[in-house]
């Protein structure tokens, strides 16, 4: 097999319909077996044959239909400035061709050059006709590739209604329109260019080169060459290049750029790293864990691509509409070209030019920009504050979520156990009752040993613990050891007939751990399971929103209502095993309509995939978490729900916005066109450039959504 794949990032793709033109154009050619278009990114998919075809005449051909074109994410250097492109220039030497045409037929300083076909051809006509060969020469160039698949394109719809100027001698309307449109296809990429940002951006996260320790030396390595297992050095300030684990040295690290955390978080020997994070005021260095095309962030800006790649349900409708609309209103314009003069005796010049205008509007721009410029927007600006959103889909759905249902453990609440209350009930110290404790369940691996262990250790800073002799596993019920020769038990509080005392706490979401002799109790401990600090808050803006909040756990009753009560949650259901929670989303969403789960994202991955949106918590360090959701929220803050809530409530208001107003300026200048009130360039400034500066700018809005709290 010879078959290839080639990504080539192109320059001057303004709207959907362009780069439908330009895939249509590129599949036609020998040798090409798919190519597929991504709007939101700019970039030209190609799978060929490498024995039909190189990437060399691919892009040959991609400029001679005339777009400027350079290899997908290159970094090595930045794309030409825009306004230093020949689209720009040749724009800027149509407008000033144009301007001194007017200025000479306003002095009345012109001049009759020749007699053509008997008809003077002025100096003033002159410069419009150089005016429209500069302006028109990069859009007619596609409207002619576009003819040849029988496609009314923007283009090829543009360059018909200049020549149809031409033909009638409207020399001016035909250079202010190549001019004019020329001008509104630059200030569009620079409008969608801006919501592309925001991508280049989190793919510059990581620094192309780290410095890595090889043979005792310090060398600066371009890292797609850094494999794993080596150490890279990061100095303060510095950003870490690869994933990795540190292995030594202490700083505190920022992970905004990955998890949106605002505050940074500290890492000492053992603990992970991610690529594109920045480093403060301490030196680390750190074992290399991934390679550069396998980390934290590569995957994360691959799944923003994807995303920005899969259309919204409201973009399908447009392409749906515009598909139609387009030859409608062709259709439309050749009847007001001909019914007039033929049936009515109308001045067939005049009715010509309304029908120009009738194909000026015909051209679908700022429709077809108007959904996925929103969709970039928001899906990028939530990627930098650590949400991130596997499709446009899923942010539309998002928007008309009532029920969102959480599962506790890891999610509403931290998943590490930690002792919260130590009650000695017996002529014995606080202390001493954790040091017993401690003693007997060093040995264990229960995760109730291990938060004991892990208290004893934070609070005597690892003071030496007594040995443990003739130690014993009471089944089920807890462990048994002599410590200096006394048998010390630690267990359930049904060890010590101590039932009465632990029923207040399990009310509480605690579970209880008695500590004594066989003859008596000597102590409780309580050990809980914490709450997320933002998870009242977060449960409580959601509500406000109008959203219904459920929690569904595999914990106790009791404990699944003290935690219920504490956050302010009045639909749970406790007891359910992990096949079960499918069966209760499944129950949920023929109750509400459209679920939203919010789980750990690999335990959870049934759930998650049942709900219409699943939300995987702390995907920053999981790419099997990554995989399993449609929305990954990459660290653990809950605060992060409602702004995506309010995100994609938002984003749906501002498509919707960009739809209706797009199909209602269309409408108002198509009926203007009958009386006269709309001409050529009245057209063109407020149907094609003034609509599409429009539902772009209002698009960008969404990039100013921040996330509170």
């Amino acid at each position: 097999m010879d078959e290839r794949i080639e990504d080539i990032q192109i320059e001057g793709m303004h709207c959907a319909g362009c780069a439908d033109e330009l895939e249509q154009a590129i599949t036609r050619l020998h040798g090409v077996t798919e190519a597929r278009v991504n709007f939101a990114l700019g970039i030209l998919r190609v799978r060929y044959h490498a024995s039909a075809l190189n990437r060399a005449q691919l892009v040959e051909h991609v400029k001679r239909i005339g777009y400027t074109t350079h290899r997908a994410h290159e970094q090595e250097s930045e794309p030409q400035s825009l306004w230093r492109r020949r689209e720009a220039i040749f724009t800027g030497i149509s407008g000033a061709l144009l301007a001194l045409g007017l200025v000479l037929s306003l002095l009345k300083l012109d001049l009759v050059l020749l007699i053509i076909f008997g008809r003077a051809l002025s100096l003033s006509t002159a410069l419009y006709l150089a005016s429209v060969l500069f302006g028109a020469y990069h859009f007619a160039r596609k409207g002619l590739y576009a003819l040849k698949t029988f496609s009314l394109g923007i283009n090829f719809l543009m360059s018909l209604a200049i020549l149809g100027a031409i033909v009638i001698g409207e020399y001016v309307e035909a250079a202010s329109l190549a001019f004019l449109f020329s001008l509104a296809e630059l200030l569009e990429e620079f409008s969608v260019e801006r919501a592309r940002r925001s991508l280049r951006e989190l793919i510059k996260l990581a620094p192309r080169e780290a410095r890595v320790r090889r043979d005792g030396e310090e060398l600066l390595c371009p890292i797609e060459e850094i494999a794993v297992g080596e150490v890279c050095i990061v100095k303060p300030g510095e950003r870490i290049a690869l994933d990795g684990q540190v292995l030594s040295g202490s700083s505190f690290v920022n992970q905004a750029p990955i998890t949106g955390e605002s505050i940074p978080v500290e890492k000492r020997p053992g603990d992970e790293v991610f690529a594109g994070t920045i480093n403060h005021e301490g030196y680390l260095e750190i074992r290399v864990t991934k390679r550069a095309k396998d980390t934290t962030l590569a995957k994360i800006i691959h799944l923003v691509e994807e995303a920005e790649a899969q259309k919204a349900l409201s973009e399908r409708f447009v392409d749906r509409f515009a598909k139609y609309y387009t030859p409608a209103v062709v259709f439309v314009a050749l009847l007001v070209a001909t019914v007039p003069a033929i049936f009515f005796g109308a001045a067939f010049a005049e009715w010509f030019s309304r029908a120009l205008a009738l194909l000026v509007i015909a051209c679908p721009c700022a429709l077809l920009i108007s959904t996925p410029v929103s969709i970039i927007s928001a899906i990028t600006s939530a990627a930098r504050h650590g949400v991130l959103i596997k499709g446009g889909v899923y942010l539309e759905e998002l928007g008309q979520i009532k029920t969102i249902v959480f599962d506790k453990t890891g999610t509403l609440t931290t998943g590490q156990l930690t002792v919260s209350d130590i009650i000695p009930t017996d002529t014995i110290s606080v202390a001493e009752v954790l040091r017993i404790a401690a003693a007997l369940e060093r040995k264990s691996q229960h995760p109730i040993a291990q938060a004991i262990v892990r208290a004893y250790e934070e609070r005597t800073a690892g003071e030496p613990l007594p040995d443990a002799q003739e130690f014993t596993s009471l089944t089920g019920q807890g462990v048994q050891a002599k410590l200096n020769g006394t048998l010390y038990r630690v267990g359930k509080p049904e060890l010590f007939n101590a039932d009465g005392l632990a029923h207040n706490f399990a009310a509480q979401a605690k579970t209880v751990i008695g500590v004594g002799t066989p003859d008596r109790l000597l102590g409780l401990i309580t050990i809980a399971d914490t709450i997320r600090p933002q998870a009242q808050q977060a449960v409580q803006r959601l509500k406000d929103l109008g959203i219904e909040v459920v929690m569904v756990t595999g914990d106790n009753e009791a404990t699944a209502r003290a935690v219920a009560q504490q956050l302010g949650i009045t639909h749970y259901h406790a007891g359910v095993l992990p096949e079960e929670k499918v069966h209760e989303i499944e129950h949920l969403r023929s109750e509400y309509g459209r679920v939203a789960m919010v789980g750990d994202g690999v335990n959870d991955a049934p759930a998650l995939a049942a709900a219409t949106v699943g939300i995987a918590m702390g995907a920053v360090g999981s790419h099997a978490a990554l995989e399993t959701s449609h929305v990954a929220l990459m660290g653990d803050d809950l605060s992060k729900l409602p702004y995506l809530i309010e995100l994609s409530r938002r984003t749906r208001r501002v498509i919707q916005q960009n739809i209706f107003f797009s199909i209602l300026t269309k409408l108002t200048l198509g009926l203007g066109v009958f009386p006269g009130y709309v001409t050529l360039v009245l057209a063109v400034l407020v149907g094609d450039m003034g609509a599409s500066l429009a539902v772009t700018g209002n698009a960008l809005r969404l990039a100013q959504i921040m996330p509170k709290g």
